[in-house]
């Protein structure tokens, strides 16, 4: 369906984004980048995930000019206050009773660099997320089953955490952890990706 016009890696260790990139037939390599992922004291969630795209993007491209390196971090946040990944059962279970029966957002930013032609643009997408009310016993039991301990916000939308997802307004893949419309979008139009002719 594409053409690429250099190679492609992608700055994340995340299977979710390396799927998204596979189902499209795109050929890439991953190579996750190791940076400091601490918020800056009063940093705005969007601001944060979008610094964190930049800087894993970064990270990777001064060693490989000729590659458009894909930088992608995304954020759960309510108030402003951002929901990492969950560090222990407990934690997990506190974030959950947290956003049930609330509206959320959830916020990927993306960085797409391509040094030898001078190509550095990084965007953000927003979801709205709004969990259902289901009672304490139903997150506990859902926290044991393991599956929210390595997503931010301690779900995960695409397995069993879509249970607890009453609705979303916006980007399905972009809480998954990418957002794929505009991130083609952003690629055809700065030409790393040529649509195949007929």
């Amino acid at each position: 369906m594409f053409e690429q016009t250099c190679p492609f890696i992608l700055a994340s260790a995340s299977p979710r984004r390396k799927a998204f990139l596979r189902d499209l037939a795109l050929s890439f390599t991953t190579r996750p980048a190791v940076i400091d992922e601490t918020p800056h004291q009063g940093e705005a969630p969007e601001s944060f995930a979008r610094r964190m795209a930049r800087e894993k993007a970064q990270a990777l491209a001064a060693n490989h000019p000729e590659s458009c390196i894909i930088g992608a971090d995304t954020v759960v946040t309510l108030e402003q206050r951002i929901f990492g990944k969950p560090e222990t059962a407990a934690e997990a279970v506190t974030i959950l009773k947290t956003l049930r029966n609330r509206s959320h957002e959830v916020i990927t930013g993306v960085a797409l660099i391509q040094r030898q032609r001078r190509i550095e643009h990084v965007f953000s997408v927003r979801t709205q997320v709004c969990f259902a009310d289901f009672p304490d016993q139903l997150l506990r039991a859902y926290v044991a089953s393991g599956d929210p301990m390595d997503k931010a916000g301690a779900y995960g939308i695409q397995t069993m955490g879509g249970l607890l997802v009453e609705s979303i307004h916006g980007s399905y893949s972009n809480v998954v952890g990418l957002p794929m419309c505009q991130l083609i979008r952003e690629l055809v139009d700065a030409e790393l990706l040529l649509p195949k002719p007929e």
